[in-house]
């Protein structure tokens, strides 16, 4: 598990981008209180989602407005098809922890 950051210094509608003990970076977004982690990297071009627009669980690429569902790494339509990968988040302690490789519950 990689640490991240303590719950408190990533408030809703939030997120930081994870580079870190991580083989390729890694977005970290507060909903609402909870957790979810996805590559940082959009997969229809090079753009960061951390730098993207949330909305719900939903995050739009700064790049091309391409849409990723925070829970399943899908993408919502074009110009993205092809999904990115999500991470499994814990909070231990006040602490967000990624679980780089291990795909969120629910993930495709």
């Amino acid at each position: 598990m990689v640490p991240v950051c303590p719950t408190d210094a990533l408030p809703p509608g939030e997120a930081i981008r994870v580079t870190a003990d991580v083989p390729a970076p890694v977005a970290v977004f507060n909903v609402d209180g909870e957790f979810y982690a996805i590559d940082d990297t959009c997969t229809h071009q090079d753009a960061s989602l951390a730098d993207g627009w949330l909305e719900g669980c939903a995050v739009e690429c700064p790049l091309h407005a391409s849409c990723f569902d925070l829970r399943t790494g899908m993408p919502s339509g074009p110009p993205a098809k092809t999904p990115v990968r999500t991470h499994a988040v814990t909070v231990v302690d006040g602490v967000v922890h990624l679980q780089v490789g291990v795909a969120a519950e629910g993930a495709a």
